[in-house]
């Protein structure tokens, strides 16, 4: 192979490598603005999810005050965070009474089926929604008997059975 053979098939090499070196820097630049429709798109998605969330406050505040055969809620507030869960589900979450620390629930909901899909309750909570009525009076006596005297007495002015 001649000199000006060699330096023609060298100079062909030295394009085809930077022609690589500049493509795949186009392609992560491509990426990186692929990335942030990306971020656009969630933030549109939480968008939606807030909203969501708020057009269902009525529903969930309803579905509250049906498990509430005590009458126990009378504030129902909402945190202002919310969230989609890896499956997709929009998540929230608030308080009643004004006592956050005892009595939370965690609500779920799916875009789009106008019903709440569940709420977990607090346990302190959910004693005050149970149906004594659904037990032997014995199951209630000992879950009374597991509380302190201002435990019990709190409880029973709860649900309605002490002044």
């Amino acid at each position: 192979m001649s000199f000006s053979k060699k330096t023609l098939f060298v100079g062909v090499i030295i394009v085809f490598l930077i022609g690589i070196v500049y493509f795949n820097h186009n392609q992560s630049s491509d990426k990186s603005g692929g990335d942030h429709s990306v971020n656009t798109n969630e933030k549109n998605e939480q968008q939606k999810a807030e909203e969501y969330a708020e057009k269902m406050k009525p529903k969930i505040k309803e579905k509250l005050k049906k498990d509430d055969i005590h009458h126990f809620v009378n504030d129902i507030t909402f945190d202002k965070d919310v969230s989609i869960s890896p499956m997709g589900m929009i998540e929230l979450s608030g308080y009643v009474n004004n006592n956050p620390e005892k009595f939370s629930f965690d609500v779920s909901l799916r875009y789009g089926t106008d019903k709440v899909d569940s709420i977990g309750y607090d346990k302190d909570l959910a004693d005050r929604f149970e149906n004594w009525d659904d037990f032997d009076k014995e199951v209630k006596e000992d879950f009374l008997n597991s509380l302190s005297k201002e435990e019990r007495e709190q409880y029973l002015k709860d649900i309605g059975e002490m002044k």
